[in-house]
């Protein structure tokens, strides 16, 4: 297997909520590098990038915290670019969901580098394709997805060296259950292909995941952008943004599993895990969990 770099992104930046700079640390705490391990994956901790402290000011021009946002985003951009350089697989470690303009942007410059298709599986209750124009907060962990498809500001939408950095028919939305009203009316313009829960329930996970991952190129890199959110509150109870009706254990497993059938993960965030809001560190033993099933943990060997 591609050697593993755990990269911890400790900040809760982007967050309405404070806590989640502590994820880095509970993921760690519960077992993460072990799970790996266990399936035959070696593991690089590379410890925890450095950023600018949350001012927990009020929003400029539509935007809480830009500055310091896109500061963490760089840090991300360089360290997640430094390990697929090393040819190993970046796990981001976060910290809020908004980093993940930072580690996709350096993932869509490496694809445009080695000429491979990039394909973005969203796990998520939310569509993060806010704009300062819509956002009811002006938190920017709600904007990612709007911002790598290059509505946002200058700073970010640029990251990638390209604009936008990926184009919506390379984002697949699956668990969405909670979009702002003004959203909604954008991603039905942008064309961005939502499995929501709703979909999920009409048709099983099976099958919207067989349907997500269709017509997956053979050398296409995968990247899995998991927030912990995506699942049902019942189970992670440990995030700033709680949605009921995500999906069960159960669900989330079989999702998980059956990426790992692709073969063809090569990048991954987990973010949104908030320890502060947690009970006994229980959410992150569910999300290592779910990240070792996303590595091949099966209960029998599957051909």
């Amino acid at each position: 297997m591609t050697p593993v770099r755990l990269i911890g992104a400790p900040t809760d930046i982007g967050a309405n909520d404070r806590g989640a700079s502590m994820g880095p640390e509970a993921l760690r705490v519960a077992g993460l590098a072990a799970a790996l391990t266990a399936q035959g994956v070696t593991v690089h901790d590379a410890g925890d990038l450095s950023g600018p402290s949350n001012p927990v000011a009020p929003p400029v021009a539509g935007y809480r915290h830009l500055s310091e946002v896109t500061a963490w985003c760089h840090a991300v951009d360089a360290a997640v670019a430094r390990a697929l350089a090393a040819r190993e697989l970046p796990i981001l470690l976060g910290g809020d969901h908004s980093l993940a303009i930072g580690s996709i942007s350096a993932v869509a410059r490496h694809c445009r580098a080695t000429n491979r298709p990039l394909r973005v599986l969203w796990l998520d209750a939310h569509a993060d394709f806010n704009t300062r124009e819509l956002t009811p907060t002006g938190n920017l962990h709600g904007m990612p997805v709007a911002c790598l498809c290059g509505h946002g500001p200058a700073a970010l939408v640029g990251l990638s060296g390209q604009v936008p950095a990926i184009a919506p028919k390379d984002i697949r939305q699956v668990g969405i259950r909670s979009v702002d009203q003004g959203e909604k009316r954008l991603v039905h313009e942008v064309g961005l292909e939502v499995y929501d829960m709703r979909y999920i329930d009409e048709t099983g996970m099976r099958q919207t995941l067989a349907d997500a991952l269709a017509n997956l190129p053979a050398d296409a890199h995968l990247h899995v952008s998991f927030d912990v959110d995506f699942l049902d509150p019942e189970i992670a109870p440990g995030v700033g943004t709680t949605v009921p009706g995500g999906p069960s254990y159960r669900e989330a497993q079989l999702c998980m599993e059956m990426i790992a059938d692709t073969g063809q993960l090569a990048s991954l965030d987990i973010v949104e895990l908030n320890p502060a809001l947690d009970l006994r560190n229980r959410t992150a033993q569910v999300a290592v969990d779910l990240v070792a099933s996303l590595f091949g943990k099966s209960t029998l060997m599957r051909r």
